[in-house]
């Protein structure tokens, strides 16, 4: 038994590594379309010779996992594309290389458990498939929990900053990009929003529409209602700087109200380490000597 496994996880292992091994170089057209989105990052390209390297890397080692699916007639999983929007991962590339995860991890799982593992073997080996399977699923989940909290927490300084764009002269697209230029480092998530937003309407989408889509793939409640008063503004023509430093100071106080509930929650959630952890350890440096010495005295009474 313990051999079949071992010959079952080694032929799983090494067919996924045959198909790592089966890369291509990129086309000429897709080696310039790296070079024009390149150059449509701020900057025009400088300094993102590492995040092209990576991208490229990306797509090398997805290459033969995209070209199996698509010859054999896949479709990827409109939940799990939407899922990987919601993290922030938008490339087909990404899509693939999830998918690969998938079926690459429980190889590898159960490679791991054929070699090491001496006693129970079938047992071990179906928890660590099953657990492998489910670890990009989990690692997804929390890579989208992450990223809305990060767009939530930017959100105010990005409003405060678009309305000081505004009332210095500068239009609501225009300054939506120029608010994605200088988030870039500090609010990673929200700065491509922000510029994704600008492609978009390059591309020729509406305004209305391209905000609306920033609202569904940030799907974060302080953003929809962000993207409601835009639409509201532009619609019935207010003044949308006075607008946004309304909405800010309203994200501010709600940020927080957030945070006073949670430091007024401390003093629960610290009830349990203080019974279980502080309190014996003060009570023996307390009590223990005095007992001691109560022990040690009744000793030579009665003796």
């Amino acid at each position: 038994m313990q051999t079949t496994l071992l010959l079952v996880g080694l032929g799983l292992f090494l067919g996924f590594f045959l198909l790592f091994l089966l890369v291509t170089r990129h086309s000429a057209a897709s080696a310039l379309l790296d070079e024009v989105t390149r150059q449509a990052q701020p900057g025009g390209g400088r300094g993102s010779s590492a995040s092209g390297r990576s991208a490229a890397i990306l797509d090398r080692l997805a290459a033969p996992f995209g070209r199996f699916r698509s010859r054999l007639g896949g479709e990827p999983n409109p939940a799990d594309v939407r899922r990987l929007m919601l993290a922030g991962y938008r490339k087909p590339v990404h899509v693939d290389l999830f998918l690969f995860s998938r079926l690459a991890l429980p190889a590898v799982a159960g490679l791991a458990v054929a070699i090491l593992v001496s006693q129970n073997v079938f047992l071990f080996f179906i928890l660590a498939v099953v657990l492998a399977f489910f670890v990009p699923d989990f690692w997804l989940a929390r890579a989208i929990n992450r990223r809305r909290n990060r767009i939530k927490l930017s959100l105010p300084d990005a409003l405060d900053l678009l309305a000081i764009c505004m009332e210095a002269g500068l239009g609501a697209d225009h300054a939506i990009v120029r608010v994605g230029q200088e988030l870039g480092v500090s609010h990673r998530e929200l700065s491509e929003e922000f510029l994704q937003i600008n492609f978009e309407q390059r591309a020729g989408a509406r305004r209305i529409d391209a905000w609306k889509a920033f609202a569904d793939r940030a799907n974060v409640e302080s953003v929809r209602s962000f993207v409601a008063m835009l639409v509201q503004t532009d619609r019935f023509g207010t003044p949308i700087s006075k607008a946004l430093a309304t909405f800010s100071d309203a994200l501010r106080t709600q940020r927080r109200q957030r945070a006073e509930e949670m430091a007024a929650k401390t003093t629960i959630k610290l009830v349990l380490p203080l019974v279980f952890f502080i309190f014996p350890n003060v009570f023996i440096v307390t009590v223990a000597p005095a007992i001691i010495a109560i022990m040690r005295n009744i000793g030579h009474i009665v003796e």
